[in-house]
């Protein structure tokens, strides 16, 4: 039955728990490593509620129980070509966004990126007096022009990291991670940032915190938009801190700051792609929208959660959420 299910690749496939040599549990876990999409209906005389729900986890679609008529057969076999049809119109269109969204990162990273490169070394070029001497009025001019140009340098590169996350790529990197060496690496990172700004940054944490599984540069991504958050956020001579609480069943990071507060009615958007709240046009802060978005799907490909408290004029406090199976 199963050479034939290799040279027919049928779209559905009828399974009797009980059979010569091999049980039918069996049978359905191999037709799920040899094509996940066909459908598999269950034939048993003995159908019990444990038996359902093995056989479920290994891939079934639907039961029929001995004895059965010709109309069941045929009413259970049009829902299963149907469920068949489905599945594979889903992976067309899967494929078909994949195939989109890739082509249109690339669109955006060389039509883009390429001019604007250009424009930003032909404006270092002038700016640092290659082209011959500037009046003060046209070096303010260039210099404004630059900002805006690295800018949306920035925008592009954090779009089109966004977009070019794969979960089943940051799953294939997983292993134990100790997740004060990647707190320790993002206040690193921030520290300069954080000096201009005289905020002081804490880390609260135990001396030894058992490892999660996951991916350590991405979890440093995560940390480093939250508390770059954090500091952009807050008020001069402010404190940033980081609290990592190590629970039985999941690990919670806290970065809670002194600064402006989010809007009551931002909160529930804050993770939305290309999301600006009122704090930044209140702050004059800069920020492309996209750091908190990444930083969830990040998250949640670690099967984990993302959350935020906050009260205009007193602060916020983002919970990262890591499971620990």
């Amino acid at each position: 039955g199963l050479k034939l299910v290799e040279e027919l690749k049928p779209d559905l496939v009828f399974v009797d728990l009980k059979m010569p040599g091999i049980s039918g549990m069996e049978v359905l876990e191999r037709l799920q490593q040899k094509d996940p999409t066909i459908v598999s209906v269950v034939i048993t005389g003995y159908a019990t509620i444990d038996t359902a729900v093995e056989a479920m986890k290994k891939g079934a679609y639907d039961f029929l129980p001995k004895p059965f008529s010709a109309d069941e057969l045929r009413l259970i076999t049009k829902r299963g070509l149907e469920k068949r049809k489905l599945v594979l119109e889903a992976n067309a269109l899967r494929r078909e966004k994949e195939t989109i969204r890739e082509n249109f990162v690339s669109i955006v990273s060389h039509e883009l990126k390429s001019p604007l490169f250009a424009v930003q070394q032909t404006l270092y070029a002038f700016l640092s007096g290659a082209a011959g001497d500037l009046l003060p009025a046209q070096k303010e001019m260039l210099e404004r022009i630059k900002i805006r140009v690295d800018s949306m340098l920035k925008l592009i590169n954090t779009w089109v990291e966004m977009t070019s996350i794969d979960i089943r790529q940051i799953k294939d990197k997983f292993k134990p991670v100790d997740i004060n060496s990647v707190l320790s690496r993002a206040l690193e990172t921030l520290s300069s940032k954080a000096a201009s700004k005289n905020i002081r940054l804490s880390l609260n944490s135990p001396r030894s915190v058992r490892p999660v599984q996951g991916d350590e540069e991405t979890l440093l991504e995560v940390f480093l938009n939250i508390i770059g958050n954090a500091i952009k956020y807050s008020h001069p001579g402010g404190c940033v801190t980081i609290t990592v609480d190590d629970g039985n069943h999941e690990l919670r990071i806290s970065v809670a700051d002194t600064g402006v507060g989010i809007e009551k009615e931002d909160i529930p958007f804050i993770f939305d792609d290309f999301y600006r709240g009122k704090t930044q046009s209140k702050t004059g802060e800069i920020g492309s929208g996209l750091g908190l978005a990444i930083s969830k799907r990040i998250v949640q490909a670690h099967n984990g959660s993302i959350t935020v408290e906050s009260e205009p004029g007193k602060g916020s406090t983002f919970t990262v959420i890591l499971p620990r199976s």
